[in-house]
C-alpha cells in the first residue's frame, strides 16, 4: 500500500521569483500556470510532464507514485522540481 500523495506544491517563478502554494490535482498533470505576479505564463520545459515537476517543491502525484527518483516526467536521477 502507497503512502497517500502529497497535493500541495509550491510554485517560483523563473522570470520574477514569486512563489505561490498550489493544490495539485491528483490525477492529471498541470500544463501551464500563470504568476500571479508578474503574468508569466509557465509551461514545462522537454522533460517534464507538468509546472510542479518543473517548477515546484513537490513533483506532481502522479510522479510521487512512480517513487523518488523517477517519475511519470522527470529522468531517472532528477530530484523535486526537476532540478537534479
Amino acid at each position: 500500500m502507497s503512502a497517500a500523495p502529497v497535493l500541495r506544491s509550491t510554485l517560483v517563478c523563473p522570470a520574477c521569483g514569486a512563489a505561490r502554494s498550489e493544490v495539485m490535482p491528483e490525477d492529471a498533470c498541470r500544463i501551464a500556470w500563470a504568476c500571479p505576479a508578474c503574468g508569466a505564463v509557465l509551461k514545462p520545459p522537454p522533460g517534464s510532464c507538468c509546472v510542479f515537476c518543473a517548477y515546484g517543491t513537490v513533483p506532481c502525484p502522479p510522479a510521487q507514485a512512480e517513487g523518488e527518483g523517477g517519475g511519470c516526467c522527470r529522468p531517472a536521477g532528477t530530484g523535486p522540481g526537476g532540478a537534479g
